[in-house]
């Protein structure tokens, strides 16, 4: 789906998503002292709300702007505006500076392939020493799942190199039913910390 495509989707629907933070993040983030965050694909920002009413400063990034609009008004809502930038972006091309985020999260988003690891390596640089990048994606052996084009964890996961400590890389059942339509029952859990170290070069 390119950038018209997604912002169609959220147009759609009054709402496309619970509004509640996602499961994986909830239990892998709630421990971590606040800091700067970044949101990949965002959607209609419950995981950045949560994470800002924490004391989290978030970047929330996403291509769709219906979704950045819905996201920006339930921050406003739960008076945490001040602490959200929300971006509209396509990682591909999008990039920050290195070592910016304690907290990278990339739930369920489908980053990508592209040659050389280009995008992925940007994505990790992105993450500060000592903090933490966490990826929440759908088991793959669940029902009506494609990674067709993207990176799944495991392939993340295998990217990291010695500068990165593995907290947690498992399937584990999901904490609450996938969207209405699918049969997501597990999700795939991916939460590193970076050391700072130099980058592993692209395989």
């Amino acid at each position: 789906m390119d950038t018209q495509s997604w912002d169609e989707m959220y147009r759609a629907r009054e709402q496309v998503f619970s509004g509640e933070p996602n499961g994986v993040l909830v239990a892998e983030a709630a421990g971590l002292p606040p800091g700067e965050a970044l949101d990949v694909g965002c959607g209609e920002g419950a995981d950045a709300v949560w994470l800002a009413r924490r004391g989290w400063r978030v970047t929330a990034m996403d291509v769709a702007e219906t979704a950045l609009r819905r996201g920006a008004a339930a921050a406003q809502a739960a008076d945490v505006a001040g602490r959200v930038a929300w971006t509209r972006a396509d990682l591909s091309t999008a990039g920050w500076p290195a070592g910016v985020f304690d907290l990278v999260s990339a739930q369920y988003f489908p980053l990508p392939r592209r040659p050389g690891y280009e995008v992925l390596h940007r994505l990790l640089a992105s993450v500060a020493p000592g903090g933490t990048l966490l990826v929440a994606g759908h088991d793959p052996g669940d029902e009506g799942v494609d990674y067709a084009g993207y990176y799944r964890p495991d392939e993340i996961a295998e990217v990291l190199g010695d500068e990165w400590t593995i907290l947690a890389h498992e399937s584990r059942p999901r904490t609450r039913p996938g969207p209405e339509g699918t049969h997501h029952t597990r999700d795939v859990v991916l939460r590193a910390v970076s050391s700072g170290g130099e980058p592993a070069a692209a395989r």
